[in-house]
């Protein structure tokens, strides 16, 4: 089902005649997105502004992330510090700028892609002066499909001043997502541990694409838990690897299984005997292989495993995305809805991984799994598809730790209003509602999901583990 108000945003004579009207119409941004595999230089011809205390352990690996992806880069302040070195050391130059309009204005030029700030080291409520400061300044000057990224420090428990600072910033970004999604601008806080300073820049690249549209007002955590190395290049992180996707006839499984195959993985797609001609299209596509199984089956897990091992002599990432709704009120679902649901999108999972961790899931391995934004926020009618999403969440956040030491990071993406074929059953006023009540006014697709599975998969997302990344639009429901 199409959306109406976003294909009438694409005219900009209709977009003015609407505004000069006064019509209550929430006319959505066009979301950029990218196409094709991740690129060596995603940032290029693209204007960041980077702001705040500027020379603590944060800078270099920024700077050094920004001079490779082909930005070019304007430093708020006197002195370029590191940024200045990188840049020249990539044949560029960092410019400099004072928060004076007339002045900023003369530096930029214009609009500006990217506005950062770096808030690592500030300690105390006055210090939050300088942040306000920043986006005082920048977030007027934000182009369509910006990208405002804040970057801060865990609270540690050690000074409660601190910690009141440090954690205010998740406050001040969910609150900027909401003010920039309008103009298809995101805002998002990365919260970097100790020793994890060079794991941020996989993720900065990420935030700061067009991969990551449908991203906002997300607090990620970035730290040293997982074993493991930053690979050399960005481009083709998944050769020589082997994905298992389930689910991957349809939807958001098949964007996933696309998405992978692109950055050089061979993609195994998994679906129900009955989806055998769908899901062998989409395999054939991309070059994969197809494995028939019922999740539910009690032999499917052991199937999954043996098959894996025989075939390929293990697997490399594993997304659990096959899931079912079954709605009803409490009162009125029937003990199989509850237990199909349940079952399938959580227990399923939980049965499939134990089958493929000892041995078969190889060291330095990714798992990925599919939440929703109703096992964070609850739905009327989902109390059933609400505990099983909810289940995932707390099953990554203590199965992470205990696969850290192989290298395995443990993560889970929680959708919200996706365009599918399920959302184009839903009652139009619903349906209508679900798009608009977020940051962005719009639902996402299946490859914003699919992009997000992608990072979390790649060898340079080793930094980020045992989490839940929205990818929601800044659902206005949920945290």
């Amino acid at each position: 089902m199409s959306d109406f108000l976003l294909q009438l945003g694409q005219h900009p004579q209709a977009r003015r005649l609407i505004k000069a009207l006064g019509l209550p119409l929430p006319i959505p941004q066009q979301l950029a997105r990218a196409a094709g595999p991740w690129e060596e230089r995603p940032l290029a011809d693209r204007t960041i502004a980077v702001g705040g205390l500027g020379r603590g352990r944060l800078a270099m690996p920024v700077a050094r992330m920004l001079a490779d992806s082909g930005a070019d880069t304007i430093v708020i302040g006197d002195d370029a510090g590191p940024f200045a070195s990188m840049a020249e050391a990539f044949g560029r130059r960092a410019r400099t700028a004072q928060l004076d309009p007339a002045a900023l204005d003369a530096a930029l030029g214009g609009k500006i892609h990217g506005a950062i700030f770096d808030a690592s080291e500030l300690a105390e409520p006055d210090a939050l002066r300088a942040l306000y400061e920043h986006f005082h300044a920048l977030a007027p000057r934000l182009a369509a499909n910006g990208r405002a990224i804040v970057i801060g420090r865990p609270a540690d428990g050690q000074s409660a001043i601190a910690d009141a600072t440090r954690t205010a910033l998740e406050g001040f970004v969910r609150s900027l997502a909401k003010e920039l999604g309008k103009r298809g601008a995101t805002a998002q806080l990365l919260i970097v541990a100790d020793g994890a300073e060079d794991r941020a820049a996989a993720a900065l690249r990420f935030f700061l694409s067009p991969r990551a549209a449908f991203v906002t007002g997300q607090p990620v955590r970035i730290t040293a838990t997982v074993k493991g190395a930053l690979p050399p290049r960005p481009t083709r992180g998944l050769d020589g690897k082997i994905a298992l996707v389930t689910g991957a006839a349809r939807g958001i499984g098949e964007a996933t299984a696309r998405l992978l195959a692109g950055e050089g993985a061979h993609v195994v797609c998994l679906d129900r005997p009955d989806d055998d001609a769908l899901v062998a299209r989409v395999a054939r596509d991309i070059g994969g292989s197809v494995l028939l199984a019922d999740i539910t089956d009690p032999a499917a897990p052991l199937t999954i495993a043996q098959t894996l091992r025989a075939r390929h002599r293990g697997v490399d990432v594993v997304v659990h995305n096959a899931g079912v709704t079954r709605d009803k009120t409490i009162g009125n679902m029937t003990a199989a809805q509850w237990e199909q649901a349940v079952d399938i999108n959580l227990g399923a999972v939980a049965r499939i991984t134990a089958a493929l961790v000892t041995d078969v899931l190889r060291d330095g391995g990714r798992i990925v799994c599919l939440s929703s934004v109703a096992g964070i926020a609850g739905n009327v009618g989902q109390t059933n598809y609400a505990a099983s999403k909810s289940g995932l969440i707390g099953y990554v956040r203590t199965l992470a730790p205990q696969l850290a030491a192989r290298g395995i990071t443990v993560n889970a993406i929680a959708p919200g209003f996706i365009e599918t074929r399920l959302t184009a059953a839903i009652p139009v006023m619903i349906r209508e509602a679900g798009r608009r009540l977020s940051a962005l006014g719009q639902g996402g697709l299946p490859e914003d999901v699919g992009q997000a599975i992608t990072f979390l998969s790649l060898p340079a997302s080793v930094g980020i583990t045992g989490q839940t990344l929205r990818v929601c639009g800044g659902a206005l429901i949920g945290a």
